[in-house]
């Protein structure tokens, strides 16, 4: 027994990066899920393998670069881990194949459509694909000789096929492009009622006697080449940043290639020839399947509304003054997204404007939608003569060309940009504007969970309160003071009280509201802990939630992606339970709900318990004091915890387990239902 409980102890965390493959699995499964509308598991696939592509570019290269780590004990834990890992996703491959043979393409079938996958083309089709073939797709073909050691470099997720060439016994080894990044990767096209759709990775091989005239066509395997994400930035503090990222992500997509993804069947010594040539000495050489790069079935041809999820209408919120600054001023609001309209937030920034007693807005992107209509009113605002000062984060992964974009656009409108900061990422999601009063002036702010990003807010579950709570928001404009400073904080440089501050309180303040219930519970007080995040994997907070299970505090947790907080383990975490949600919408709020002696504190905020958040990033967590705003939250969380439809239970092995028995025959999709009841909501 003592051996055994030795055991546990040394096992109290999940792996970060199993625990993430764990989520993308899940996200996997809802592709074989026939509640969900066939194009809808479509794009679930395409989801699974847009993630995956990403793991490859982000989390890969860290993996990868074990050599260099002078920790023995962590370099000796990522060796054992590469070969678990590896292991993993060639399991979920599989199941991706199986998906697609065994389900999708029967579905699409049944359907009158046939998607030709792995396949001959059927003979009536080949006359119009070999001129759909010499008409456009032609235009973009390249042609590079291998064996007589032309220079290739394979872009980054670029299709590509392999071709062995022979005349007269010689073989020669070719690369032939997949233009899919110009033309639609699925060509659609009728015979006899019967719709079909061609992958133009066949199209292409169709017309391989054309583009090696007078060769015998040996062999033809399709293969791809992921590369490292990583900017190599150094935050250093001289200089134009702007232009340091810019340099960084032209090259992005040159970066030490990480897994080469090939089509099984190339020869041994043809496959060495290609590792030597294009430098994958240190990549994962994967066997994949015949077709790569399948996030594109997102796209596939397919438009009856059936095959879509049907719609769910998001509800406006409901103005009951001329001005949306009067409502804040009477009442706080507190919007949900998608659920509702998104038009509140575009009136905010809209009402601030155009009116004249606004005199300051403050606000703080992150990642900025493509036509931004929140920017565009800030830049009127700015030639409108209001003040408006913007902290947009450059450093956002994948986002920062974009932001780039905007932010050299704003600065041309008048607009006061500051950049990024130094060694820190600032993730939290605030908008503040001071206005004149016949008292002088008033703040008025909206701080949110998610992005201010029309885009995402489509379809990321997310929540953002309108508040004039003068407390909070002074020390919103003291944060936007000192994000000017664009440096890190000093130890207690600024005393936050009522929001908590990444770097200044936020990790201290939630470790006081844990210790406070497990205090509650040993008085015999009403206590309990509710926490809904992105993801959880920073050992300091983990490890006080299992004093507090130790103690006897019930803990609800739902954690959508990585969970290294180990479940349900007697003497450390029985009284902590973990849900995750998958469904149609992105869930992607913070939420954390502490019971107090049935005084419930309700804080929604940007930050995530994780390492990157608590120890490199400026976030803001804000309280929900309006009793009840705070009941709704409650009543949404409530509503998820209880979801026996899309949730399911990560047990102690981190393994997804179906809630389908919960609450008996009683469905309960909290999406759903969620959508009801803010409809229904005389707050709406």
């Amino acid at each position: 027994m003592k051996k055994q409980k030795e055991k546990e102890v040394k096992n109290i965390f999940f792996d970060r990066d199993l625990s993430w493959l764990s989520f993308n699995e899940r996200v996997l499964s809802e592709a074989q899920n026939n509640a969900v509308p066939l194009l809808e598991r479509l794009r679930f696939l395409a989801i699974y393998s847009s993630n995956l592509d990403e793991f490859y570019r982000v989390r890969m290269p860290a993996l990868m670069a074990v050599n260099g780590i002078s920790d023995i004990k962590e370099s000796k834990r990522l060796k054992a881990l590469l070969p678990k890992i590896n292991s993993r996703i060639k399991e979920q491959l599989k199941y991706f194949g199986s998906i697609i043979e065994r389900a999708v393409l029967k579905d699409l079938r049944k359907e009158g459509i046939h998607l030709v996958y792995k396949e001959i083309i059927p003979h009536a089709l080949i006359k119009s694909l070999n001129e759909y073939f010499i008409n456009s797709v032609a235009t973009y073909i390249n042609i590079i000789n291998i064996s007589a050691g032309e220079i290739f470099f394979p872009e980054n997720n670029k299709l590509y096929l392999l071709v062995t060439t022979r005349v007269k016994r010689v073989e020669q080894i070719y690369v032939v492009n997949i233009p899919s990044d110009v033309l639609s990767r699925f060509l659609e096209t009728t015979y006899k009622d019967k719709q079909y759709i061609i992958f133009l990775d066949d199209i292409v091989k169709l017309n391989l006697t054309k583009l090696f005239s007078g060769k015998e066509v040996v062999a033809c395997q399709s293969f791809k080449i992921t590369r490292d994400a990583e900017l190599d930035l150094k935050d250093e503090f001289s200089g134009n940043l702007a232009e340091k990222i810019e340099k960084r992500i032209n090259v992005r997509d040159l970066g030490k290639a990480t897994r080469f993804l090939y089509e099984p069947g190339i020869p041994a010594k043809t496959l060495a020839l290609l590792k030597r040539k294009l430098n994958l000495d240190v990549a994962n050489c994967i066997p994949g399947g015949t077709y790569h790069n399948l996030k594109d079935l997102s796209n596939l041809p397919l438009k009856d509304p059936k095959f879509q999820y049907e719609v769910w209408s998001s509800v406006p919120y409901k103005i009951s003054f001329p001005s949306i600054f009067d409502e804040i001023t009477r009442n706080d609001i507190l919007l949900h997204f998608p659920y509702h309209k998104y038009d509140t937030v575009f009136r905010f920034f809209n009402e601030a404007s155009i009116d004249e007693t606004v005199e300051h807005i403050y606000v703080t992107l992150y990642r900025v939608a493509n036509d931004s209509r929140i920017v565009s009113a800030l830049m009127n605002a700015a030639k409108n003569g209001k003040k408006v000062t913007v902290f947009i984060e450059l450093k956002a992964r994948f986002d920062e060309a974009n932001n780039i974009k905007w932010s050299k656009k704003m600065k041309a409108a008048g607009i006061q940009i500051i950049e990024s900061i130094p060694e820190l990422k600032v993730h939290a999601k605030l908008a503040l504007i001071r206005k004149k009063n016949t008292k002088g002036s008033v703040l008025l702010g909206l701080l949110a969970t998610g992005n201010f990003n029309e885009q995402t807010a489509r379809f990321y579950t997310d929540h953002s309160l309108l508040t004039a709570n003068q407390s909070i928001l002074k020390e919103v404009e003291r944060l936007f003071l000192f994000l000017k400073k664009r440096r890190k904080p000093t130890p207690n440089e600024i005393n936050f009280r009522n929001i908590l501050v990444g770097q200044f309180n936020l990790q201290d303040h939630f470790i006081g509201l844990i210790e406070q219930e497990i205090k509650n519970f040993k008085n015999g007080l009403p206590a309990g802990i509710t926490i809904k995040l992105n993801n959880l994997d920073e050992e300091i907070l983990i490890n006080k939630l299992y004093d507090a299970s130790r103690a006897g505090v019930k803990i609800s947790l739902i954690v959508r992606g990585i969970c290294r907080l180990v479940p349900g383990i007697s003497g450390m975490s029985e009284n902590i339970s973990v849900i995750r949600i998958i469904d149609r919408y992105l869930e992607h709020s913070r939420i954390f709900i502490f019971r107090n002696n049935d005084k419930e504190i309700v804080l929604l905020g940007s930050a995530d318990w994780m390492n990157r958040n608590i120890y490199r990033r400026i976030e803001v967590c804000f309280p929900v004091n309006d009793p009840k705003l705070n009941e709704q939250i409650v009543n949404v969380i409530h509503l998820q915890l209880n979801d026996n439809v899309q949730a399911v239970q990560i047990d102690e092995h981190g393994n997804n387990v179906p809630l389908k028995n919960k609450f008996g025959n009683i469905p309960i999709r909290s999406q759903n239902e969620i959508g009801k009841f803010l409809l229904n909501s005389t707050d709406k």
